[in-house]
């Protein structure tokens, strides 16, 4: 759909697939069923249709990203493309907190180290899991 074609509203789970926020549009509507998108402080249900200017509230595991929509759209796009129709609101926080587990779930070997044994894996899984 071309921006030039005006939509007042579209379905927010078509929306949140076509801008690419989720890979299908059942993990879309499976998200909005669970509680994990919002429209002004609201849980909506896959169904609700968004309008320019809304601004959602998008929980995606231990980040909550904002986003608000300057356009609508029913079709997926490129990715190039779909960040026209939104713009993203997160704060730096957020962000921060993605990087964080980044590094927490990133273990580095020396070189020609090999792979970890048995009991070494079992410690690094030990230390991963001590540290939430």
């Amino acid at each position: 759909m071309q921006r030039s074609e005006k939509m007042e509203a579209v379905r927010i789970d078509k929306w949140l697939w076509a801008i690419r926020i989720f890979k299908t549009r059942s993990q879309a509507s499976e998200a909005c069923r669970s509680g994990r998108i919002r429209i002004a402080d609201i849980q909506v249900k896959a169904s609700r249709e968004i309008r320019e200017g809304d601004i959602v509230h998008i929980r995606v595991g231990p980040l909550t990203r904002i986003i608000k929509a300057t356009g609508l759209i029913e079709n997926r796009v490129s990715g190039k493309l779909a960040v026209e129709f939104y713009e993203d609101l997160t704060p730096a926080e957020e962000i921060e907190k993605i990087r964080l587990l980044k590094e927490v779930n990133y273990e580095k070997r020396e070189k020609g180290t090999g792979r970890p044994t048995k009991k070494e894996r079992r410690l690094i899984d030990r230390l991963k899991k001590s540290k939430f």
